[in-house]
């Protein structure tokens, strides 16, 4: 479907690999299987509770597991029938919010399951890749926000570039935007990024959380 949101897309496309790799495949969530990761798609969508449980840290751990659990005791093939309808809650379904909080979600949980699956990078993808670059222009600065003590400038060839803000010395990441938004949330491992600068600076891009 030409027309079709982007979000939706990709939520479409997952939703079939889910199906093709069964609920025990890999994902770069650490610890997570497949079946993990549509349950969690699924609460996040449908429980008003999910903000506080995800976000909410070592506090509410014990609440999250226990509504995931709900969750996955709804069987793999009924969860991803279920993600397969749509978002049901706003804001989620909201025009001008849907390429910033749910393609992001949509993108890199994807990309979670291709690649520990012997899936690479889409090369064919444009429009995804405009629109994630757009994204970064937006929000790149504040997923970098926890980094300390260096500056990151991010560089997309052929799109341009984020620079750097801050105090310290400049790490500069370089790649397609699918990459960096990969990178940016947190899957170091999966990104193909290059990343140049001193080896201090390095240092600390890399022990800093990324991500919202």
């Amino acid at each position: 479907m030409p027309d079709q949101p982007l979000d939706a897309r990709e939520r479409a496309e997952l939703c079939d690999l889910f199906v093709a790799k069964g609920p025990d495949a890999p994902t770069l969530c650490e610890g997570w299987t497949t079946l993990d990761l549509a349950a969690h798609l699924l609460f996040r969508e449908t429980d008003p509770r999910a903000g506080l449980a995800i976000v909410g840290g070592h506090r509410f751990a014990s609440l999250e597991t226990k509504l995931m659990d709900r969750v996955r005791a709804q069987g793999y093939e009924r969860i991803v029938d279920r993600l397969r309808t749509g978002p049901p809650l706003v804001p989620w379904r909201v025009p001008g919010l849907r390429p910033v909080l749910n393609l992001n979600e949509w993108f890199v949980h994807h990309e979670d399951v291709r690649r520990p699956n012997g899936l690479g990078p889409r090369t064919d993808r444009p429009d995804l890749d405009a629109v994630l670059w757009a994204n970064l222009g937006r929000m790149g600065r504040f997923m970098l926000r926890r980094v300390k003590g260096t500056s990151v400038a991010l560089e997309a060839p052929g799109f341009g570039e984020v620079p750097a803000r801050g105090d310290g010395p400049e790490v500069r990441l370089v790649g397609g935007p699918q990459e960096l938004v990969l990178y940016l949330n947190g899957r170091r491992t999966g990104a193909e990024v290059e990343i140049s600068g001193p080896e201090d600076a390095r240092e600390a891009l890399a022990a800093a959380p990324l991500g919202f």
